[in-house]
């Protein structure tokens, strides 16, 4: 029997965790976007502001053909488009075309935003400042950070402001490149072009890079120089404390927040309970959890995501009632529920062990969901499996797949590794081919390395070299022959004192690096 604790290495990797990262992400919705505000901001040929949110007519029209772009196989540019757009008796207004890039840059069509960009920096629209900025935060996501700093570099003195410096100022941040950052960042202090949002950026920078040491001082300075402090410079505060374990330095930052009401909203009280929680004080977490379930009924305005965060951490602290709860409000607040909110309500369930409550909402969801997302069948299968509910696991996966589509090999996954902890090859080999099967040119997909070790230990043990033969057979129609796969198949042969003459051979063909353990293995298994 295999006694690799496969499941247990893999079930809290395989889940979609709402908590910390999410919350670090949705604080640094400012820290980590400045490019987002240059672009709402920036003014029109009129001098107005851009208006993103309204949509005219002429400005569908315009992003829908920039849209097909895509489509052409990068025969047609947007230049082609545009002036074809304007032969036709149509104008293109400055902030139609921001419009249309903000739209583009969201489904990541960096290549047709520079184009945009470029087609306005050649004197046909006017350019601004903050314009500049746009296109050095374009450039780095296209080109790569390197060509983002020559552009920098190539930019004229006015050009050089607080937009720029700011936009290269995040793309050191989300590189983590913090020598880089705090060496521009001191340069910005020098000309007066931090503003809080630079503080912002570097304070998440240092978070993620496990420097949360750093952070308070850069609060301090801010506060000195009477730097508007938002909630979400205070939630940093507090994660720096909390990943320093300085509970009582938590505590001061929320008691100072909570004074002021303009500030003190619903991700105050999720950041205080996911540190309680990491803290192990459940009964304070509840509480907190209790004050933000207060705001979010009080709040005219409160998206999905806060009752997210909120059935997360009430499954943390083990809370089913508070779950179903919460629920029902979301469900009172939002009558039409998103794939999404079910995927956390299934998580949250899962995470309480509940078993009936998951067969329950998987099936709601299943009668009224739009599209199919095959992460909730993961979730219940997840929950199948933990509870050694492999025969009504398999029935899902039978259900899901025909909805998914016969390339959703991932599931399988789940069931390799499962019976591999369960020590059954024979099953644990079937759902590999069937994973194999569903692959196609468009896709990859392989297996989990720690997979392949329990398969290969397996085969050593029985001294199975016919088994890892075909094994590895499978391997090769996902392209997974590699040094270690052939150390391995050496290595059974060596086992069952067998040999093969061809062995060597089929190595060389495949490019495989022979190294001086592979050569002692291969003078027993394959003598020449």
């Amino acid at each position: 029997m295999i006694k690799h604790s496969l499941m247990e290495m893999k079930s809290s990797a395989s889940r979609l965790i709402f908590l910390r990262s999410d919350l670090l992400r949705r604080l640094c919705t400012t820290a980590s976007a400045p490019m987002e505000a240059a672009e709402t901001a920036a003014p029109s040929v009129a001098g107005g502001p851009v208006t993103p949110k309204t949509t005219t007519p002429a400005e569908k029209r315009l992003i829908r053909r920039l849209s097909a772009i895509g489509a052409s196989g990068g025969k047609v540019k947007v230049a082609d488009v545009l002036h074809l757009y304007i032969r036709e008796g149509n104008v293109v207004r400055k902030g139609e075309l921001l419009n249309c890039l903000k739209v583009l840059r969201k489904y990541r069509r960096y290549h047709h935003c520079f184009e945009i960009l470029e087609w306005m920096e050649k004197g046909r629209i006017n350019y601004s400042a903050r314009d500049y900025a746009l296109r050095l935060d374009i450039i780095s996501k296209l080109k790569g950070l390197a060509e983002a700093e020559k552009y920098f570099d190539s930019l004229s003195p006015d050009a050089k402001n607080l937009y720029t410096y700011g936009a290269l100022l995040n793309c050191y941040c989300k590189e983590n490149m913090a020598d880089k950052a705090v060496a521009l960042f001191e340069e910005m202090e020098k000309l007066n072009f931090c503003s809080p949002l630079s503080y912002n950026n570097l304070i998440v920078l240092f978070l993620k890079v496990g420097q949360p040491e750093r952070v308070p001082p850069l609060i301090q300075v801010m506060k000195e120089r009477n730097l508007a402090l938002s909630s979400h410079s205070y939630n940093f505060l507090m994660q720096s404390y909390a990943a320093m374990n300085d509970l009582e330095g938590v505590e001061r930052v929320a008691e100072e927040l909570q004074k002021d009401n303009k500030k003190c909203d619903w991700t105050l009280y999720s950041n205080l309970a996911h540190i309680y929680i990491k803290f192990g004080l459940f009964g304070k977490a509840e509480s907190a959890l209790g004050q933000m379930e207060e705001i979010l009924e009080k709040s005219d305005y409160c998206d999905r995501l806060s009752y997210h965060f909120l059935i997360s951490l009430y499954s943390k602290v083990g809370n089913k009632v508070a779950v179903a709860r919460v629920w029902d409000s979301l469900k009172s607040r939002f009558p039409i529920c998103h794939n999404i909110s079910y995927l956390c309500l299934l998580q949250a369930l899962h995470k309480l062990d509940d078993i009936g409550g998951l067969t329950k909402y998987y099936e709601e969801w299943k009668a009224s969901y739009k599209h199919h997302d095959p992460r909730l069948a993961n979730v219940v299968i997840g929950a199948y499996l933990k509870h050694n509910m492999a025969t009504e696991a398999e029935l899902l996966l039978k259900d899901s797949s025909m909805s998914a589509g016969p390339q959703y090999f991932k599931q399988n996954s789940m069931f390799i590794t499962y019976f591999l902890d369960k020590g059954d090859i024979h099953a644990a080999l079937r759902h590999m081919e069937a994973a194999i099967v569903k692959v196609n040119i468009d896709q990859k997909w392989l297996p989990e390395p720690e997979q392949i070790d329990a398969f290969f230990k397996y085969f050593e043990e029985q001294k199975d070299v016919d088994g890892a033969e075909h094994f590895c057979t499978m391997l090769k129609k996902v392209s997974c022959l590699n040094s270690k796969v052939y150390l391995s198949l050496l290595q059974i042969y060596a086992a069952a004192g067998k040999t093969a003459t061809g062995l060597r051979k089929r190595m060389e063909e495949y490019g495989v690096e022979i190294s001086s353990e592979h050569e002692n293995l291969l003078e027993k298994v394959c003598p020449k």
